[in-house]
């Protein structure tokens, strides 16, 4: 069963402090027509607005770009090493510093599977390296590029290649931990959602044995019914064959989930409902809402390495 650790003042549901913009300040109903839930247009693409609701946005990629810089100049990393045959088929390897071999966290990042890349998330490495753990960040291919199935199979190829590769850079391949942020929260569920015998026979079912997903995304849906589909052009279809919020856990976890206290309702819900749905499904599913942070300041916790969330995803690797 779930144990929510709430970290946050209000309630978690989306709905028990969404104010519906069907009514006006003096109480008329204006017959705004409902998209998703209680949501109209406006107010679900403002839900799924990250840049755009946060004025600090700019600043928190800043970081992020910055922290990157410095983990690459400071860490010894092996950059651009190539898991496919893909142009995107690349990770980059953050090497721990002490005795091999050592555990490794393997690491996906966020943008609605449509921009982004590796390059700028090299900071991750923060929290990890100097405390003895392999940090790998994952390129994936973009949408509208390529369609869902074909980014989460080169995830699980990023996956495939790491546990084959492991002995190569030191790695301990019987400690995998992965963690992402926003779609690469999703894209962590939708690893530990994978079947790794079926995907290869070669592979233990408990490739991975721990994970975190960051402000993820677990209901594909209202994504659909947003702005952001312009460029992602899902189908009803893609949106439910990749929800994972409805998928069973093929992993008994743990599985951390993490979202911001002052991020919007929707993606609240989106981990606490993750989180609920398989915890009652029997995995070992934690929800943690972080007091003040939003969709940007929770990833940005791993600039910090003696940050709240970096230690809690270190203690996973003890698992």
């Amino acid at each position: 069963m779930l144990n929510r650790q709430q970290n946050s003042s209000f309630d978690l549901g989306a709905r028990d402090f969404y104010i519906s913009p069907s009514i006006n300040s003096s109480g008329d109903n204006n017959m705004i027509s409902a998209v998703f839930r209680d949501y109209d247009q406006k107010a679900l693409d403002l839900e799924y607005d990250n840049r755009g609701r946060f004025p600090d946005t700019a600043d928190c990629k800043a970081a992020q770009v910055e922290g990157s810089d410095e983990a690459k100049n400071t860490f010894d990393c092996q950059l651009d090493i190539r898991f496919g045959p893909d142009n995107t088929d690349l990770l980059d390897i953050y090497l721990a510093e002490g005795d091999t071999p050592n555990p490794i966290h393997v690491f996906f990042h966020g943008g609605y599977w449509k921009s982004n890349t590796k390059n700028d998330f090299g900071f991750v490495a923060k929290p990890f390296v100097p405390h003895g753990i392999t940090t790998v960040v994952v390129e994936y291919p973009l949408i509208p590029a390529v369609r869902m199935n074909k980014l989460i199979d080169r995830c699980r190829a990023a996956m495939n290649w790491v546990w084959q590769n492991a002995d190569s850079f030191g790695g301990n391949r019987d400690k995998i931990t992965i963690s992402g942020h926003s779609a690469g929260g999703h894209i962590t569920a939708m690893m530990l959602q994978t079947d790794w015998p079926t995907y290869s026979n070669e592979l233990p079912k408990n490739l991975v044995k721990a994970g975190c997903s960051i402000s993820g995304v677990s209901d594909l849906e209202p994504v659909r019914l947003s702005f952001q589909n312009d460029e992602l052009q899902f189908d009803k279809n893609e949106a439910a064959a990749f929800s994972t919020l409805y998928m069973e856990p093929r992993h008994p976890g743990p599985f951390l989930g993490v979202a911001g206290g002052i991020e919007g309702p929707e993606f609240i819900r989106q981990t606490t409902e993750l989180m609920d749905a398989w915890g009652q499904k029997g995995m070992d599913a934690k929800c943690w809402i972080m007091e003040g942070k939003h969709h940007f300041t929770t990833i940005n916790q791993y600039l910090d390495a003696a940050s709240d969330l970096s230690r809690r995803v270190r203690d996973l690797t003890n698992i």
